[in-house]
């Protein structure tokens, strides 16, 4: 069976670690914040200028003037702080980012990625993915393997204009967590029920199978 993308934002989360800085993109990877384990210590930054945001907020919390660069309401933790953007993206182009988790609509198996912009379609823009992907230390894409007409998102080549050169190295997608190499997609677990040729015949990129892969725990 596939994720959801709650699903898929909850395993995203064994991937933060204690003490670091995280930017989450719109849509599936704002819903890491949900998930971040009791008792670590992680500050979520927004480019628009928060620093320690927190889970999204109950119908009771909503503060409409509190938002996102999504432009999702939000919470924020004790201490948190805000800011200008000029002073956000400081942090960003800093290298003060310890892990980008963005969303894609394309990655190569070389890493690049295309998320801003589908040609002919009216797309919000790119927001600060390019500045993330150019300095984050570790960029993440959480995102569908397909397209709803079941066409490969996973590519050797991204066909869309691209946000950012071989900069991503790890994909969670509801199929299968993959590690992006200089030969390919690699296959480090998949779905619960979801088969290695599943995720082959869904993969157009080259696909690394090195042995046993074992099913995700979440």
């Amino acid at each position: 069976m596939s994720l959801t993308k709650e699903q898929i934002a909850q395993r995203i989360a064994q991937e933060l670690k204690d003490g670091y800085y995280v930017n989450l993109g719109i849509g599936i990877p704002t819903l890491v914040a949900n998930y971040i384990p009791d008792g670590m210590q992680v500050t979520l930054q927004s480019e628009n200028g928060i620093l320690g945001m927190g889970q999204f907020p109950t119908e009771a919390e909503v503060d409409a003037d509190l938002i996102n660069a999504g432009k999702q309401t939000v919470t924020v933790v004790q201490g948190a702080s805000f800011f200008d953007s000029a002073t956000s993206f400081a942090m960003i182009r800093g290298g003060h980012v310890d892990l980008t988790v963005l969303g894609a609509f394309e990655v190569s198996e070389k890493g690049d990625i295309a998320s801003w912009k589908i040609p002919g379609k009216m797309v919000k823009g790119m927001g600060g993915a390019m500045d993330l992907v150019a300095s984050a230390k570790n960029i993440i894409v959480a995102m569908q393997h397909t397209s709803p007409s079941g066409q490969s998102k996973l590519l050797k080549e991204c066909t869309l204009p691209l946000t950012g050169v071989a900069c991503v190295k790890k994909i969670v997608s509801n199929l299968a967590v993959l590690e992006v190499t200089s030969n390919g997609f690699r296959l480090l677990e998949r779905a619960p029920g979801v088969s290695i040729d599943e995720i082959r015949n869904a993969t157009e990129g080259t696909l690394i199978v090195d042995g046993e892969v074992g099913e995700m725990e979440l």
